[in-house]
């Protein structure tokens, strides 16, 4: 993209500048000054850059989104909301880009746990921040994340102490009720050595067009084990740019789960980098409908001996939906008896869907074991014909094969409120016919 959009979301940064948390902090001011200029310089990501190839971003073009100056004051429909709040799970809620006591969930949390609003932690000079905001990613990785780091209003702070184990999860919800907005967040998570816990992102919005850019950054540290699951069920009118960028120490264990089932075009980056031992499990479910465009970038970097990484992601499409997986798995010189293997299936339900998969190895060590594999079709058509054979019609068996490819991300999750709340978002997006709630 030309720096011409740049331009105009430079010329508004000036009457938010003042507004931003941090503004008393020599470092924040450094840092979101870089990323302004890096921003600026480069513009959003274009198709002339590799990692972005398939995935245009100009439609942003066509609207310049606002951020807010403060809070909304729009009414809530609780009733809404309640859908995607999950049961048994501290909650931190984020509206509009920034961090709402009055529907946050923080009761009966232990005393040495931190969750709170990053914005209220910077400006109380909390001095254990620095030494991790803009260290998991750098504004240089892409201009979303540039673009995120000058701009952001507010997010999350969560810190689990060292040897704790939380007995329920962490809900993280963003929530946008304003069209043509932009909710600019910055989530930091940190678990300390030998912490254990379980953090869900919920992404959503009102239907309308708005443009929401989250960057969460985690560091699992010595043998602590954190499972962080994002669920993206945004507008289908709205634009969505997520990442997660991850730092293991020795001996860390990283789960992620992301389900990506809203936007009219969404992107979503999931990058760890590995130390000696550590361990990283993947997992993607991603439905595109209509024109729907879901973009997934995965890099898993095997920095030292003894990693190990597992990936699976699955697509379904249909309509003249275009799906996106990009997967590397980088091992370096040193990485010695890294045990990595990734897996990307997509299934197409119309001639007019489209899926694109562009998996990577790039191996630099020679004692590892490594290996990746890609499909792209149709319904197996033998599958269709034995369910045929058992007395099912057609449409019901095409439904329960479809169904039945998804679903095996879905049966992944243990919390018990959430497998339900995604389950019912693969539900909307399958014809019903065929599909009992009560089997499942």
């Amino acid at each position: 993209m030309t720096t011409q959009t740049a331009s105009r979301y430079t010329a508004e940064y000036s009457k938010i500048e003042t507004t931003l948390p941090g503004g008393s902090l020599p470092w924040l001011r450094a840092l979101r000054s870089d990323a302004l200029k890096q921003f600026s310089g480069c513009g959003f990501p274009s198709l002339r850059e590799e990692e972005w190839r398939y995935t245009n971003v100009s439609g942003i073009e066509k609207n310049l989104f606002e951020p807010r100056l403060e809070p909304s004051d729009n009414q809530i429909d609780k009733d809404w909301l309640e859908n995607y709040r999950l049961a048994d799970c501290w909650q931190i809620v984020l509206v509009d880009g920034y961090y709402s006591a009055e529907f946050s969930v923080l009761a009966g949390l232990p005393e040495n746990v931190t969750i709170k609003s990053l914005k209220e932690s910077l400006e109380a000079g909390d001095g254990q921040i620095e030494p991790y905001l803009g260290k998991a990613v750098g504004i240089d990785e892409h201009s979303f994340v540039a673009f995120n780091t000058a701009w952001f209003t507010d997010g999350a702070y969560i810190r689990i102490p060292a040897k704790t184990v939380l007995d329920k999860p962490v809900q993280l919800l963003h929530v946008v009720t304003d069209p043509n907005r932009l909710a600019a967040t910055r989530n930091l998570v940190i678990a300390e050595s030998m912490a254990q816990a379980q953090v869900i992102e919920t992404y959503v919005g009102v239907d309308q067009a708005y443009l929401s850019a989250a960057v969460t950054e985690v560091f699992v540290e010595p043998n602590a084990d954190l499972t962080m699951i994002k669920l993206q069920c945004e507008s289908e009118k709205a634009y969505h740019f997520g990442g997660t960028y991850v730092k293991q120490a020795r001996d860390a264990r990283f789960n992620h789960h992301n389900f990506a089932f809203g936007s009219l075009l969404a992107r979503s980056d999931i990058h760890s980098d590995l130390s000696h031992g550590s361990e990283c499990h993947l997992n993607g479910l991603y439905l595109g409908v209509k024109r729907q465009h879901l973009d997934n970038h995965t890099r898993i970097n095997h920095l030292e001996p003894y990693g190990i990484s597992r990936e699976l992601y699955k697509g379904v499409l249909d309509g003249r939906a275009r799906g996106v997986f990009q997967g590397r798995v980088v091992v370096a010189e040193d990485a010695q008896k890294t045990d990595s293997e990734m897996n990307n299936r997509n299934l197409l339900l119309s001639n007019d869907a489209e899926a694109d998969t562009k998996p990577q190895l790039e191996i630099y060590a020679d004692d590892v074991k490594c290996a990746h594999g890609v499909t792209v079709g149709q319904l197996d058509e033998k599958s269709v014909f034995y369910l045929q054979s058992r007395c099912v019609d057609e449409e019901t068996a095409r439904n329960m094969l479809t169904f039945a490819f998804a679903n095996e991300m879905v049966t992944k999750i243990t919390q018990k409120s959430l497998h339900d709340l995604v389950l019912a978002e693969v539900l909307k997006r399958f014809p019903q016919q065929g599909i009992m709630q009560d089997w499942l």
